[in-house]
């Protein structure tokens, strides 16, 4: 059957049906509902389903949204209700079709862990803040929706996962033991820049990720002559932060008569330590 391939509401991201459907309840499911397609009379029930995937996946995937519902609990607890109640309508709906039980049961598998996403995020939020503050100031240490959805990507515009955490360490002193400190909570570190490269480097493939943004880290020296270990000459060293933009490191050079070799298309935004990362 020619069936459309994008049935679930509010799902603005680049996310097929097939997929969300395999992210939330899992693969089988996916097989059944794709079977069930074909055999379908009003289509009352599986846009009820449709409805509730739509709305477990829009709060997944827009963390405003999930602030929003990790500050007000009346409404949280309206909507897991709202969602609940769409399945029951289902139950009445399917008429004797055994094979609709198990979709039903995964979904409400899925509602009850949308619910409980909830209680363990907050206590999850709780105990890395508590471990990450004996390192950096309050301010330096982000859940919001501004900061996850501004460290999401790159410019490659690829947008997999939400980081958990996003960290402004005020110096390099800090992240030493940041990186300890997310080691021991278990959370993936993704060191960023700027966010100009195109290779997807500092892009979140797991919700468990901490990004460390380098973009304070803007100390700068002088260009000197030093010998450096493993080499039998002087070369010109100039030793910055890692959030330096790469410009700024040309007009040093510049300015001391040499020449900064790198030169990126994004030299006023890209920044040192992804430079040295990205072998630029």
């Amino acid at each position: 059957m020619n069936a459309r391939l994008r049935e679930i509401p509010y799902n603005y991201t680049s996310f097929s049906d097939r997929e969300i459907v395999i992210r939330l309840l899992g693969p089988e499911q996916w097989a059944l509902l794709d079977r069930l397609r074909a055999e379908r009379v009003t289509g009352r029930s599986a846009r009820m389903l449709y409805e509730v995937l739509g709305d477990i996946w829009v709060v997944q995937r827009n963390p405003y949204l999930e602030d929003d519902l990790l500050a007000n609990r009346a409404r949280r607890i309206a909507l897991v209700e709202a969602l609940r109640h769409r399945l029951r309508e289902i139950e009445k709906r399917r008429q004797g079709n055994d094979r609709v039980s198990p979709l039903i049961v995964a979904a409400a598998a899925a509602v009850d862990a949308f619910e409980r996403h909830f209680d363990d995020t907050a206590r999850l939020r709780a105990r890395v803040r508590k471990a990450l503050l004996r390192h950096t100031r309050r301010d330096n240490i982000a859940f919001d929706g501004l900061a996850r959805v501004s460290h999401v990507t790159d410019a490659t515009d690829w947008r997999i996962e939400y980081p958990f955490v996003v960290l402004h360490p005020d110096s390099e002193e800090e992240i030493a033991p940041l990186v300890r400190a997310c080691i021991k909570l278990g959370l993936t570190i993704i060191p960023r820049g700027g966010g100009t490269g195109y290779t997807g480097g500092a892009i979140p493939l797991t919700p468990m990720s901490a990004v460390i943004n380098t973009e304070k880290l803007l100390d700068i020296g002088g260009v000197e002559e030093i010998l450096l270990p493993g080499c039998e000459r002087r070369y010109a060293t100039i030793r910055t932060g890692a959030g330096v933009v790469t410009a700024r490191v040309a007009e040093a050079a510049a300015s001391a008569g040499r020449v900064f070799a790198v030169d990126p298309t994004s030299a006023e935004a890209s920044c040192i330590g992804g430079n040295i990362a990205m072998n630029a």
